[in-house]
């Protein structure tokens, strides 16, 4: 994770074809505008084409759209952000620690079917 890319932004091979600005403040219902400052809040950095447009990813939008939907309820931009930010990095951590207890479980003799 790089302070340029908060999220490290996921490229899978499903988040192609990335969209462009327009594109994808339109399938977020809001604006360009929205999309530049929650990229000044460094939430997500959009890819560049090769003639070196902003794209966005599937991933991206997913973010955005939660972005958007904090501060559709009045949250200030800079802090839906941080936010969304924390909350990637919980669900993350999460699922670190649900892959760690699977495999502690399966060293130990466990069925590896974890209750939580």
């Amino acid at each position: 994770m790089t302070s340029d890319n908060p999220l490290n932004d996921r490229l899978d091979d499903d988040d192609y074809p990335a969209y462009t600005m327009g594109r994808a403040a339109e399938m977020l219902g809001t604006t360009p505008a929205f999309l530049r400052a929650i990229g000044e809040a460094r939430l997500i950095t959009p890819l560049r084409s090769e003639g070196g447009h902003r794209r966005y990813s599937r991933y991206q939008l997913r973010i955005a759209a939660r972005a958007r939907e904090l501060v559709d309820k009045g949250t200030p931009i800079e802090a839906a952000c941080r936010i969304v930010i924390l909350e990637d990095q919980l669900e993350e951590a999460q699922r670190i620690n649900a892959e760690y207890r699977r495999a502690a479980s399966q060293s130990a003799g466990g069925s590896g079917s974890d209750s939580s």
